[in-house]
């Protein structure tokens, strides 16, 4: 088997955490949240949930979990992508 770094599945984790985030609209401007909102109310960096989306990085478990929790989802939910 050739090892390809999971790079389909980690472009399909960045899509759907990109579409989580966008679900959920920031009351005061009434737009879907940024990566950088994300980020503080996940406590992750800007950057890494932009690397992330973009599939380039290599996300360590405790990462996925704050985020899952940011999005008020179960981690489960990351990896789910039936309703995409």
């Amino acid at each position: 088997m050739i090892n390809d770094n999971f790079i389909a599945e980690k472009e399909a984790l960045g899509i759907r955490i990109q579409v989580l985030r966008q679900r959920i609209i920031n009351p005061d401007t009434g737009k879907p949240i940024s990566q950088e909102e994300l980020g503080y109310i996940s406590n992750v960096a800007k950057k890494t949930i932009g690397e992330l989306e973009r599939g380039v990085t290599n996300p360590k478990l405790e990462t996925l979990l704050m985020i899952s929790k940011g999005l008020n989802v179960s981690i489960k939910d990351l990896f789910t992508i039936d309703d995409i």
